[in-house]
């Protein structure tokens, strides 16, 4: 498997210290913990019956996404949603549909910032190396666009292909850390009708556009390319908004 593209199946094994996190978390983010004051290492110790091992563990955890900040005196505080740790897959997965929308949208507006330009630069010094490994990336997609699930790590080793070759080693770190957003952003969109052939069909005129060493003209594809996934995630997302309203 390459570089960014763990299974999103593998089995997930949380320790007792992830648990009371997860389950602290969904607290702050629905308002149960008022003030902003957090449970302390004996609050948490007392309430799940863990040891202060296990309490000092979930707070180190919490802390570590910027959740919460252990003060002098050891008094927990909740920091303010703006500064948490968003790109980590954790928070992802114990914040609420909502929210991850909310994310997937400011995902996409910080791809149309910094994709287009990153095709634009990989246009201009990109090898004969990385475009055999591209248009080895489409012909996969061609043959995938029947299993979403593969298809995805394809997609998302496309992207960073070019990320790599418009050689910003800044750039390519941020790319990769918003890995988990995308994966989650690309799974909505895969699901669309014909919604693969489509995005092979743009990733071909990106790869074309590459191939002729035109950065404005990779500029323009990727910019189409993300202007497409937009509409169809907003489309998707709105398909599950009406199912679950008619589910309640």
């Amino acid at each position: 498997m390459q570089r960014g593209q763990e299974s999103p199946d593998a089995v997930k094994v949380r320790t007792l210290p992830v648990q009371v996190a997860a389950l602290l978390t969904r607290r702050i983010v629905s308002g149960d913990i008022e003030d902003g004051r957090a449970p302390s290492e004996l609050d948490i110790s007392r309430e799940f019956g863990v040891s202060r091992v296990v309490a000092r563990e979930t707070l180190k955890i919490l802390a570590s996404l910027d959740i919460v900040e252990v003060a002098q005196g050891r008094r927990v505080v909740v920091r303010p949603r703006a500064e948490w740790d968003y790109l980590s897959p954790l928070l992802i997965e114990w914040l609420p549909p909502e929210i991850v929308g909310e994310l997937l949208q400011e995902l996409h507006q910080m791809r149309v910032l910094l994709e287009p330009e990153l095709a634009a630069m990989a246009a201009a010094g990109i090898t004969e190396e990385t475009l055999n490994r591209l248009k080895d990336g489409i012909d996969r997609m061609a043959v995938l666009e029947a299993d979403p699930n593969a298809y995805l790590e394809v997609d998302h080793e496309f992207h960073m292909e070019i990320c790599r070759a418009a050689d910003n080693r800044i750039l390519d770190r941020i790319m990769y850390s918003a890995r988990w957003l995308g994966t989650a952003s690309r799974r909505i969109t895969n699901e669309a009708p014909a919604g693969l052939r489509r995005a092979t069909a743009e990733h071909t005129e990106i790869y074309e556009a590459l191939v002729a060493r035109d950065p404005e003209g990779a500029r323009a594809a990727m910019r189409r390319h993300l202007s497409k996934n937009y509409s169809t995630l907003l489309a998707e997302k709105g398909k599950q908004t009406r199912r679950a309203a008619r589910r309640r």
